[in-house]
């Protein structure tokens, strides 16, 4: 009975033990998050959180002051030029390395195309269902390019959790694409899920390109391209398309900044999850922006949200659930990723 204790059986601490010590203790039960945890748990709290806010406010913003879509993607531009005072303190180009300009401006070019397609759905259509569309086809877009242009697969889980996530936005956005009124009013409806479904296109593309770029400072560097590309593409097609609007009301203004402010964090999460995890999984995580979308889309524009959409929200919130969960591991610290 050396060792232990006769009546209670425990262990006798009085004697040193090689196993007690912290160093010594098996690598499996020193664990850590994995790069697609860390990067799905960014993409759900950084990226889709916020993001959801950013169609609602735009709407009201465009409902106040009929403020134009393409002033709006400017005013979200100039939040991101600050950064280049982080990128000169570094002593980092502004413009990235000259082998991957090219890559940096095209990413940045798609996600300021991907941006006004979307600031352009929600003036025409509801914020939830212009949200839905554009992360359904960023989804499947992002799948279907990963697998054709990377050869990355996916486990069953995430194949269940993707093809939910696709159900719930169908069962939200289908009932309302079959009741289009006809006429012009129709017309505008379908051409703003138009351009939602191109907007989610041009994401899934930046996401790609993205993960090919692979430098010192790349996200400080796309995060200024983005505004510089959204300026200078953006200020003339403002004058020529449309007709500026200077907001006069603190609600526009209060609108306005919280766009830019909300979209920047958006863009700078998303943008590190997608170089962690698969673009498909993260942009289904971010289906969470639709259902934050629905709920101030019923609690704050007062808005009407049918049964459909709280029952495809539903189902989106559980094929997140089952992603996140299924990619939910630990790795041992002395593990070397692949």
């Amino acid at each position: 009975m050396a060792g232990s204790h006769p009546y209670f059986n425990l262990p006798d601490f009085t004697q040193p033990s090689p196993s007690s010590t912290p160093p010594s203790l098996p690598s499996h039960q020193r664990c850590r998050p994995s790069d697609a945890t860390k990067g799905l748990l960014v993409a759900l709290l950084g990226g889709g959180l916020p993001a959801g806010f950013v169609g609602p406010f735009s709407r009201m913003a465009y409902q106040t002051s009929h403020l134009p879509s393409l002033e709006l993607l400017i005013c979200r531009c100039l939040f991101h030029l600050p950064i280049a005072l982080l990128l000169k303190l570094r002593g980092d180009p502004l413009l990235g390395p000259p082998d991957v300009r090219g890559r940096a401006c095209l990413h940045a070019l798609l996600n300021v195309l991907s941006i006004g397609c979307a600031y352009s759905a929600v003036q025409v259509v509801p914020a939830g269902n212009a949200a839905t569309v554009r992360k359904g086809s960023s989804t499947v877009c992002s799948a279907l390019l990963a697998l054709c242009l990377e050869s990355q697969g996916l486990s069953g889980y995430d194949w269940c959790g993707l093809l939910g996530s696709t159900l719930g936005l169908i069962i939200i956005v289908g009932p309302g694409l079959g009741t289009l009124q006809e006429g012009t009013t129709g017309l505008y409806t379908a051409l703003g899920y138009v351009l939602a479904f191109l907007g989610g296109l041009a994401l899934s593309l930046g996401l790609l390109v993205y993960r090919s770029l692979d430098f010192p400072s790349c996200l400080p560097t796309v995060a200024f391209l983005f505004g510089l590309v959204g300026l200078v593409g953006s200020v003339p097609g403002l004058f020529l398309l449309q007709t500026p609007v200077l907001p006069n009301d603190p609600l526009s203004w209060s609108c306005v900044g919280a766009v830019g402010i909300l979209a920047l964090v958006s863009f700078v999460c998303v943008s590190y999850a997608v170089t962690k995890a698969h673009p498909a999984l993260v942009c289904a995580v971010l289906h969470s922006e639709v259902v934050v979308a629905l709920m101030l889309q019923y609690y704050v524009l007062y808005e009407t949200v049918a049964p459909s959409d709280i029952m495809g929200a539903g189902v989106v919130l559980g094929s997140i659930a089952i992603i996140t969960a299924q990619n939910l591991s630990c790795e041992r610290e002395g593990q070397v990723e692949e």
